[in-house]
């Protein structure tokens, strides 16, 4: 039932009275979200997204980049035990923070009472420190190979995950805690994925701006630092839109958790929809981290084409995923998400097959980078929106089966062991970098393909045991709905 309170902020009764009037203070039953708050919550998403896929596009590229690219080396790629390098130890490291900080964000966003809300003030801290710390990652203090711009990763990398986590637990959780029906969800989702995706050609504009900020007389290495600094500061500014545009206490329906992290934690691990859901979720991310580690270097060693038609082929992933996105939306209203992932699935694995041959079909290396973008540009717009609406419905299912509001502390554990996954992908890639990154020497460039492959495969294969119509019908009897989609 929508309540009403008295506002100290009233505003003058507008028949003309010297009285006040009261305004509803939380959504009424059945009361739509406006699309304000829609748009304002899908905007920050694609700020956080210009951050997160910044780094992922441009960190290796930036420290260890191939010997044309015109940028300094600036850490040792000295192998140890074979092949493991700096870059590796650098990224594992930086996302080991995530271990403490995503469980004690979820339980702090879960279970705040503060009156803007429980995910918006977290918002608010988080952006602009993770914008700085972001940016401040590509001005190492020695434009050299040093053992101190290795001291510098691992201190800023801390800060900004710490950061990052702060803002993207409860941004995410907000999917579910607007979400009133299965329908709402997919369509934050979608959105949410959509604007995402933006931020995702956003970061991928960086070596254009670079080559620009060249034309107005920076040299190499600074024209790069002034192409993040642009980037960084049009996420920051879009990760705010949320912090100021929605309402939470107005629109959100979830309360304050009120149990102790240990049954939190453990209504989590015993959910079997979330463990086949979160397995199948790590080969994805993983997977999807060596495709943005590695596309600078598909692009310049395998394809032999300018570091700036990656972005290119990034606009034409994103344009083409966008034109996509009321199909998935149509077809998972009609059938349900799992049967849509699976197949996305297997077919990133074949575009990963494609991936080991780049730059030996007998067609010119603009039409294979043109067709494994447009391969990948289909699993992308299913796996950009699919997952997260799956997990807005565990999460729904296990409030209404348990009785506590956990929904940040599902997004956590996701975004946890995504993290570590997207540490496996960099690992991964910058183990293979040993074997061959440049032009002519690139075989460790072409077995990120078949890393690729076993990965997705792998996640295909997981996503199986997922039971999509026991937890729908479970969900659908618990809220009394009826129209839910279908398996």
């Amino acid at each position: 039932m929508e309540s009403y309170v008295e506002n100290p902020e009233s505003t003058p009764d507008p028949a003309g009275g010297t009285g006040t009037h009261t305004r509803p203070t939380s959504r009424a039953e059945g009361e739509k979200l406006p699309r304000s708050v829609v748009a304002a919550l899908s905007i920050g998403h694609g700020g956080l997204s210009v951050i997160v896929n910044l780094l992922g596009l441009m960190l290796v590229f930036f420290y260890l980049p191939p010997a044309d690219a015109g940028l300094p080396q600036l850490v040792t790629d000295a192998t140890f035990l074979v092949v493991i390098n700096a870059v590796m130890i650098l990224a594992a490291v930086g996302r080991l923070t995530d271990a403490i900080t995503d469980p004690l964000i979820a339980i702090f966003s879960d279970k705040s009472r503060h009156r803007k809300g429980r995910r918006i003030p977290f918002m608010a801290w988080g952006a602009l420190p993770a914008g700085i710390a972001a940016f401040a990652i590509f001005m190492p203090p020695v434009q050299e190979v040093s053992g101190w711009n290795i001291v510098w990763l691992l201190a800023v990398q801390a800060i900004m995950y710490v950061a990052l986590t702060s803002y993207a637990t409860p941004a995410f959780s907000l999917v579910a805690d607007l979400g009133t029906t299965a329908e709402e969800r997919l369509s934050l989702a979608t959105w949410t994925a959509f604007v995402w995706s933006i931020g995702i050609v956003v970061a991928a504009t960086t070596p254009f701006i670079a080559t620009l900020a060249e034309g107005w007389g920076f040299e190499t290495l600074q024209a790069w630092q002034v192409a993040v600094g642009i980037v960084c500061a049009i996420g920051v500014v879009a990760m705010y839109v949320p912090v100021f545009g929605i309402d939470e206490p107005r629109w959100s329906r979830s309360e304050p958790a009120s149990v102790p992290f240990r049954q939190i934690v453990s209504i989590i691990a015993a959910n079997p929809f979330f463990r086949y859901y979160v397995a199948a979720d790590f080969a994805y991310f993983g997977g999807l981290m060596i495709i943005q580690t590695g596309m600078l270097f598909y692009v310049t060693v395998l394809l032999e084409l300018d570091e700036g038609f990656a972005a290119l082929l990034t606009l034409l992933l994103i344009v083409v995923a966008m034109l996509l996105y009321p199909v998935v939306m149509s077809i998972a209203k009609r059938r349900g998400g799992k049967s849509m992932v699976i197949t996305a699935f297997v077919l990133t694995a074949i575009d990963f097959g494609l991936v080991i041959m780049l730059g030996r079909f007998p067609i010119p290396n603009v039409a294979e980078a043109v067709i494994v973008i447009l391969i990948f540009a289909i699993a992308f717009a299913v796996l950009s929106v699919i997952p997260q609406w799956i997990l807005t419905d565990i999460a729904e299912h296990s409030k209404h089966k348990t009785g506590t509001a956990t929904a940040a502390s599902f997004f956590a554990a996701r975004t946890f062991l995504q993290k570590v996954a997207q540490t496996f992908g960099v690992i991964i890639f910058a183990m293979l970098t040993t074997f061959g990154r440049d032009v002519g020497d690139d075989l460790g460039i072409r077995l990120s393909g078949v890393a690729g492959v076993l990965l997705y495969a792998t996640a295909a294969w997981l996503f199986r045991g997922y039971n999509e119509s026991q937890m729908r019908s479970e969900l659908n009897e618990m809220t009394g709905v009826t129209s839910e989609p279908a398996s």
